[in-house]
């Protein structure tokens, strides 16, 4: 797909449209009609930009998820040490998510429902954030900050892992709690454990 689609108005909407109507009636019930319908242009024109149903939701998933790394790689930028660093990733994950619902949902629920090669292609995109906090308790591991002991690929898991977790439970329990107050005593926890180099393989 050409760059210039990726960045006209029409390829934006078609994915919001997207975002919302998978949302709202699943993956598999999220027709392209739909989708054409909620982003106001023809049927046709969905094609324009994309392969198939299939090719949305890969495309959602790089064009939101992309987003979101650069903007966590922009704040990374200008923190002092790992444990802000750190700090941000928590704050910055949950506010992504709490601001937007209809994406919770579609990220947490429907994408896990997606057929293999699918969700092969999203794990590529979640690969380079998994490694941006790989790269940030190396760091803190280099300043002190983190245990000599702590295992940087259990910890980038635990991390990933635990606010992954957190996430779907709020989705799954229909977001009746505000998940942002949750970004403290998360990053306390996961900070401790750096901390305290209990995540060794050794241990």
């Amino acid at each position: 797909m050409a760059l210039d689609k990726k960045n006209s108005q029409k390829y934006q909407l078609i994915i919001d449209a997207a975002v919302t109507v998978i949302a709202d009636h699943g993956y598999h019930a999220a027709q392209v009609s739909k989708i054409a319908k909620e982003a106001g242009v023809a049927d046709g024109t969905i094609y324009l930009y994309f392969k198939n149903k299939e090719d949305i939701l890969v495309s959602l998933f790089r064009t939101k998820m992309g987003g979101f790394i650069s903007a966590i790689e922009e704040r990374m930028a200008t923190c002092p040490n790992a444990e802000e660093k750190l700090r941000q990733i928590v704050h910055m994950h949950f506010n992504q998510f709490s601001a937007q619902p209809h994406l919770s949902v579609v990220m947490q629920l429907e994408m896990r429902q997606s057929a293999r090669d699918l969700r092969l292609q999203i794990n590529e995109v979640l690969k380079v954030y998994v490694h941006l906090m790989e790269d940030v308790i190396k760091s803190g591991k280099e300043e002190g900050t983190f245990s000599q002991n702590l295992d940087e690929k259990l910890g980038r898991q635990m991390l990933f892992g635990t606010l992954d977790e957190m996430v779907t439970n709020w989705v799954m329990k229909e977001r009746k709690y505000d998940l942002r107050d949750l970004s403290k005593p998360a990053f306390e926890m996961l900070l401790g454990a750096f901390k305290s180099g209990s995540l060794s393989t050794d241990a």
